[in-house]
């Protein structure tokens, strides 16, 4: 199969985020050969030394338009503005996604990329939150849903986002909800428009064990210099259990009258990244090896 991949992620999570998810394509698709084809949309601003990696190894996605790939695989952005629509690279983005629909059998589309189709597909608005949705929560899994094959009735999943689609604005357009949150809402929904099944992902199924803890240490970083007055959100369980008081304590100190990067500082957040464990490892390879065992190869 032949996979498209494009990576909107902002320069300090842009490697990163092609890691995560193709390592996850590589290990969901078993003994299935994926070709996969690098892109990246102009609209989204870049750094010198991730430009002159894009240069190099990505393609510009207007070289797309004239090829079929069996799949597009498109991540998440990081939001700028209150309206999806005012987002620079969004017009680029509609754009690919009405061409995916038309061309693609399989669109799998990550967090900010999923509230776009929901706007352009189905004229749903994306709802900003009070404050970040940030952690790993338990998930309620649709077992005769096709990606939840092998799963558990509960699982659980990484979130982290400003904004949100309600869960009944998804159900009412005719998507089908494969994993739903009672904290966080949906997960995981899927519907077929155009030609393609399309598979929206709410969460962060592709995250490393340390994702979390590392935005949790970059918002705080900061929040102590003055960079920004926003408050850092600590994320839900992004440690293991014997690491939560302490993260705790550090957070209502930096957040509270202490605003003081020496504490951020003296944390030691590398050794207790090393102790965080990637709880939802076999969930995150069951969804993309049910998700790639149901696309049909395009014949020849």
């Amino acid at each position: 199969m032949n996979c498209a991949f494009v990576n909107n992620m902002p320069d300090g999570a842009f490697d990163a985020t092609e890691r995560q998810f193709l390592d996850l394509v590589d290990r969901g698709s078993g003994s299935t050969t994926i070709e996969v084809q690098r892109y990246a949309m102009s609209g989204v601003p870049r750094g010198e030394r991730v430009a002159a990696r894009i240069a190099k190894e990505y393609s510009p996605l207007e070289e797309l338009r004239g090829k079929r790939p069996d799949l597009l695989l498109v991540t998440g952005a990081n939001p700028a503005e209150p309206q999806i629509e005012n987002e620079l690279f969004f017009d680029d983005l509609a754009e690919l996604l009405i061409w995916g629909a038309e061309n693609v059998h399989s669109m799998l589309l990550s967090c900010l990329t999923a509230h776009a189709a929901l706007t352009i597909f189905d004229g749903a608005k994306r709802e900003n939150l009070a404050q970040k949705c940030t952690g790993v929560f338990c998930q309620t899994v649709d077992l005769s849903h096709p990606l939840a094959a092998g799963l558990e009735t509960e699982v659980s999943l990484p979130h982290s986002r400003w904004n949100t689609v309600a869960r009944d604005a998804v159900l009412d357009a005719g998507y089908r909800i494969a994993l739903h949150s009672d904290d966080v809402g949906w997960s995981v929904a899927t519907k077929s428009i155009g030609i393609a099944n399309v598979v929206l992902i709410q969460g962060h199924p592709e995250y490393d064990a340390t994702s979390l803890l590392r935005e949790y240490r970059r918002d705080a970083y900061r929040y102590v210099h003055h960079e920004r007055d926003e408050l850092p959100c600590l994320p839900r369980d992004c440690v293991a259990p014997e690491d939560w008081p302490h993260l705790v304590e550090l957070h209502m100190a930096i957040t509270g009258a202490q605003r003081d990067p020496e504490l951020v500082e003296a944390y030691p957040f590398d050794e207790v990244g090393a102790r965080a464990t990637r709880s939802w490892a076999e969930v995150a390879d069951r969804l993309y090896a049910n998700w790639l065992s149901g696309v049909t190869v395009r014949s020849a």
